[in-house]
């Protein structure tokens, strides 16, 4: 984030450790009641939550989910029903929109009479709509309650430029009066808020997001592994213009690839028309979403082409299972590659793509195992579900104290 002197704090910086034991005996211990307030119970900021949240409730505190209904799929639907039991403060669900609509103030007036109820001592919102919801009352009557805000991609990279990016931009400056501490989740996304909305006037951590011990465990291709895998949306931003383009380079070069895509999105229709138009739909497979680490043995190299990100779950988990790796240098994608981001591609450049799928396919084995292991190792001493739910629940006791609450 430039210079250490403009950097905002990271777990990094300070051990866990060393965190905890600065606070009091009673702080410590004290049980919190901990409401999350999220959009769509999909993709990465879903993973964050429920990681979050099932750490905070094995450490002790009493946690609630308030999400959208509409979204999901079976596989957020499967989540959320073995995160419900668990939940002391409840799972409260209700039809959200990703835009603003007026649907929005029936959903206000669920989440103030929840609040009402439960009694949190915070509501942490996640991702823009979660920040509107958690954040927009408290700008009209402070209520003692500690609002923690993380903002992911959303609408920090929707069309930086636009008219409708710079009201975006004005919405979260007004809602930071309402915010107590910024928790973000790379610094790629508070470089953001610093260049777009201004420098927090709030506290404000960066808290990576965290992958669990058994996630490093190697992932093998499986026996009729493809070429090439693809795991994420179906959508512009991800770059799969780019990938039919550098396929189809290959293609002239002699060196057809095999991919497997794995996904969903609402570019699938668009997807399919240019991969028969670039004649490779007899090298492609178009598969559903399933299990990341599933997903994974379906492909020999993972290809990630996004044109943006925020911190990608599906690349810190596949550097974890020690997947060969080709991404591109946006978001905060150098923030997982760290001293190895110099093997990342700018985005948009089907030829630097193409070379770099036939160098990795060409690679050795003993190369390829070699390159892996050194990202793994890295990725493994900065990413911590443990580390990141302990920085979350000392962000949230850094305002506690300072302000003499609960």
């Amino acid at each position: 984030m430039g210079d250490d002197a403009g950097r905002l704090p990271q777990e990094s910086d300070t051990l866990v450790s060393e965190i905890l034991e600065s606070e009091t005996p009673g702080e410590a211990r004290r049980e919190l009641r901990i409401l999350h307030v999220f959009r769509a119970p999909v993709g990465g900021l879903f993973r964050h939550v429920e990681d979050l949240t099932r750490a905070q409730i094995a450490r002790g505190h009493k946690v609630g989910i308030f999400c959208d209904s509409s979204t999901g799929g079976p596989r957020g639907e499967g989540i959320l029903a073995s995160l419900e039991p668990l939940l002391a403060l409840g799972l409260t669900r209700l039809p959200m929109r990703r835009n603003p609509h007026p649907s929005d103030l029936g959903a206000l007036a669920a989440l103030g009479r929840l609040k009402r109820s439960v009694k949190p001592d915070i509501i942490h919102s996640h991702g823009s709509k979660g920040g509107v919801y958690g954040r927009l009352a408290a700008l009209i009557r402070r209520d003692g309650v500690v609002r923690a805000y993380t903002p992911h991609g959303g609408s920090f990279n929707h069309q930086p430029g636009t008219a409708l990016h710079w009201l975006y931009m004005r919405v979260e400056g007004l809602l930071e009066r309402a915010t107590d501490i910024f928790t973000f989740e790379s610094e790629f996304i508070a470089d953001r808020y610093t260049a777009y909305v201004g420098r927090p006037k709030r506290p404000a951590r960066v808290i990576w997001n965290g992958l669990h011990p058994q996630e490093f465990e190697p992932v093998l291709p499986g026996a009729k592994a493809t070429d090439l895998v693809y795991i994420g949306e179906f959508r512009a931003a991800k770059g799969l213009a780019t990938l039919i383009s550098a396929l189809a380079l290959l293609r002239e070069r002699g060196r057809a690839a095999s991919i497997t895509l794995v996904g969903a999105g609402p570019d699938e229709q668009e997807l399919r028309s240019s991969l028969a138009q670039q004649g490779l739909i007899g090298n492609a497979t178009i598969l559903p979403p399933q299990a990341a680490r599933e997903a994974m043995k379906l492909g020999r190299v993972m290809v990630v082409p996004s044109r943006a990100e925020s911190l990608p779950y599906v690349i810190l988990e596949a550097a974890a299972a020690r997947i060969p790796l080709i991404a591109t240098k946006v978001g905060g994608v150098p923030e997982i590659f760290g001293p190895f981001a110099s093997m990342l591609l700018p985005r948009d450049d089907p030829q630097a793509l193409a070379d770099a799928i036939e160098c990795r396919l060409g690679a050795s084995s003993e190369q390829l195992a070699g390159e892996t292991a050194a990202l793994a190792a890295f990725v493994e001493k900065r990413f911590s579900v443990d580390a990141m739910a302990d920085g979350v629940i000392s962000a949230y006791r850094e305002v506690v104290t300072a302000s003499n609450r609960l």
